[in-house]
């Protein structure tokens, strides 16, 4: 098993494992934007306007997440330029930090972080089908059966079916090759980039829309927060929000084995990429804002099933643009579904590659050239986690987490500025070192309160997350006599 991760010199070959280059540059930026766009866009404006209180200060959020979010990808753009190939952030954090530290995050992506988030974005997609055709659902007597009073598996049993019948389909496409999951990830994405663009033009247009709606552009003088810690608390309960829309962009690094040009075209992607996704983001939450003012808004996060993208639209134009938008949120999730399963699935390929994850998902499949073991027992993963309805739960418990790694990657910059000072670099962060220092400061601010504001979800998922070092130990021992 070598993986040859450290065979860094600007002429040396990529390292691929025997997956296969298929894939251009448009596709790498289609994946990233399909990955980021998903369910977050037309939900998270709605419980973002409970905190904030303030459309201007929504607006405020939307951005600083978003410049945020691209500061992270300008700096972790420099390291996909240097370490190139299909072991993303697990080959960035070897290189950086070792094996140890790569580990405990590929097997918090494989436990919660990437499965859990795999598993809620399906579960959103099965929701959309059920309020389009109504799925059905067991008796009462076998929906409250439950497993030691904690998992009710058959409840809502017909949205669960139908959410992993969908993630065994878009597992089976990508399973059968890489040009498969880039086809429906160009397709799809495509398509609710225009569907976006309807809803942006349609409701800039509509006749109940005001820019008085988008006032007061600074604080409410007359909000009171829920945070302990005023409105400073509040922005930063509204930033998750935000960055769980944002979210995604990290993804693509993993193809690195399998887009042509790596060194020059991920990082390409990710600037490109992440600098659209702020655009559109924007002009949406504006058009939402316009139609919508922020105490309407307010009342949409207080109903069992609301939507803001719908309920905008339903506002603006009745009850079929409403259903428009539910076919949008429907495609969206499924796209961002089949992003979400292809990438990370490189990442433990890679690092069984290495000898630190379960041997058989080192397979890479001889005929379809895709990291083929890895990727079954992603999906089996995600599919338990539908069943047993958990994924939220854990995504709540280690959404702070995700920002540590981020933290950590972008810091992983000026560790290898001093370790690889020779590399030859296609892409060298603007705004070094301004650009990582800032990322890494605001990842930091944002677990520490998150912790403050949530301390029991924390503890429980760092304890979650450290649930990998028996295995670590175990797999580490077995490799120098593997080789």
């Amino acid at each position: 098993m070598n993986t040859n991760l450290d065979a860094q010199e600007k002429d040396s070959p990529v390292w691929t494992g025997g997956l296969v280059t298929r894939l251009g540059l448009y596709t790498a930026i289609m994946v990233i934007m399909g990955n980021m766009i998903g369910s977050g866009i037309f939900k998270k404006a709605a419980p973002m306007s409970v905190e904030l209180q303030s459309a201007g200060l929504v607006l405020l959020c939307w951005l600083i997440a978003g410049l945020v979010s691209l500061f992270g990808a300008l700096s972790n753009a420099e390291s996909a330029g240097i370490i190139a190939g299909p072991g993303g952030f697990y080959a960035f954090f070897r290189k950086m930090y070792g094996r140890a530290f790569a580990f405990i995050y590929c097997w918090s992506s494989f436990a919660v972080l990437q499965s859990a988030s795999i598993a809620s974005i399906a579960y959103v997609f099965g929701q959309s089908a059920n309020s389009l055709i109504g799925l059905p659902r067991l008796s009462p007597a076998w929906e409250s059966i439950s497993v030691f009073g904690v998992f009710y598996p058959f409840d809502n049993f017909g949205v669960k079916l139908f959410t992993i019948a969908t993630l065994l389909l878009v597992t089976t496409a990508n399973y059968f090759g890489v040009i498969f999951g880039g086809i429906i990830a160009n397709i799809s994405t495509g398509l609710k980039l225009a569907g976006i663009a309807v809803v942006v033009v349609f409701g800039l247009c509509a006749g109940s829309g005001s820019l008085e709606h988008l006032l007061p552009l600074g604080a409410n003088p007359d909000a009171v927060y829920g945070s302990d810690l005023g409105l400073f608390g509040a922005m930063f309960a509204a930033l998750l929000g935000a960055f769980w829309a944002y979210d995604g962009w990290t993804n693509a690094i993993s193809l690195g084995g399998e887009v042509r040009n790596p060194r020059r075209n991920i990082p390409l992607a990710l600037v490109i990429g992440v600098g659209s996704i702020i655009g559109i983001y924007m002009l949406v939450n504006f058009a939402y804002l316009y139609v919508m003012p922020v105490e309407e808004m307010q009342a949409v996060a207080a109903s069992d099933n609301g939507i803001i993208g719908v309920e905008v639209m339903r506002k603006a134009f009745g009850g079929g643009a409403a259903q428009f938008v539910a076919v949008l949120i429907l495609l969206s999730t499924f796209g961002a579904m089949n992003c979400h399963l292809m990438t990370p699935s490189r990442m433990y390929f890679t690092m069984a590659n290495d000898g630190l994850f379960f041997k058989a998902a080192a397979r890479c499949h001889p005929k379809h050239h895709t990291p083929s073991t890895a990727l079954i027992m992603q999906g089996t993963w995600a599919s338990i986690l539908v069943l047993t309805g958990t994924f939220d739960q854990l995504t709540d418990m280690v959404i702070f987490a995700s920002f540590l790694f981020y933290g950590a990657s972008a810091f992983g910059v000026f560790v290898l500025r001093r370790t690889m000072k020779d590399a030859h670099r296609p892409y060298r962060v603007h705004g070094y070192p301004f650009v990582p220092a800032i990322f890494v400061l605001f990842c930091a601010i944002l677990v520490i309160v998150t912790i403050i504001q949530q301390p029991r979800e924390a503890i429980m998922g760092l304890v979650l997350i450290f649930t990998g070092w028996p295995f670590y130990f175990y797999w580490n021992r077995r490799r120098p006599a593997e080789g």
